[in-house]
């Protein structure tokens, strides 16, 4: 049995309500059920980040993780319109932990150079590691010097995990540029 949209948003409403001030295992059990709830759970979830505590927004954030996908264009609409520091971090740590399907839109912010979100699409990618070398390493091949720039040294700023295989290829672009 399917419930209806109007109750839908009810019962989101009232899951929502029980990450404020409910008991840790509340809590928990309404996380689980918002990340089940899918799509219909997204909005509500990034309002309730916005105007809420950081209580509720790092539950607002794990639910965000479940569903996935579905939120990665709605959050980073959400980060573009909202100044909230607070807001922001939560919704990176939710991109982050979505992982590599976030990378590609995480991606076109720093090759956008989105100057309000890039440190914050920076931190999610850092954070995700492994899934988003091969599209930085893409940028590194860019035309643009300062898209080139931003992509090094996020590699770099990946550790071990960015730092060889952006060694590798600055070492491969000057082994072409010398059998030239």
């Amino acid at each position: 049995m399917h419930l209806n949209a109007m109750t839908d948003r009810t019962r989101i409403e009232e899951l929502i309500a029980d990450l404020r001030d409910s008991p840790l295992a509340t809590r928990r059990a309404a996380t689980a059920e918002l990340g089940a709830s899918g799509e219909a759970a997204v909005e509500p979830l990034i309002f309730a980040m916005q105007a809420e505590n950081n209580d509720v927004r790092w539950y607002a954030a794990r639910a965000l993780v479940q569903i996935g996908e579905p939120a990665i264009a709605p959050l980073l609409a959400a980060m573009r319109a909202a100044c909230d520091c607070d807001f922001r971090r939560y919704a990176t740590a939710a991109l982050a932990g979505i992982g590599a399907a976030a990378v590609e839109p995480l991606v076109a912010v720093i090759e956008n150079a989105d100057a309000d979100l890039q440190p914050f699409a920076a931190m999610a990618l850092c954070r995700i590691g492994e899934p988003a070398v091969a599209p930085l390493l893409r940028l590194m091949e860019s035309p643009d010097a300062k898209t080139q720039e931003r992509a090094a040294l996020l590699l770099w700023k990946m550790g071990e995990t960015g730092a060889v295989p952006l060694t590798e290829a600055l070492e491969g672009r000057g082994q072409s540029a010398n059998n030239k």
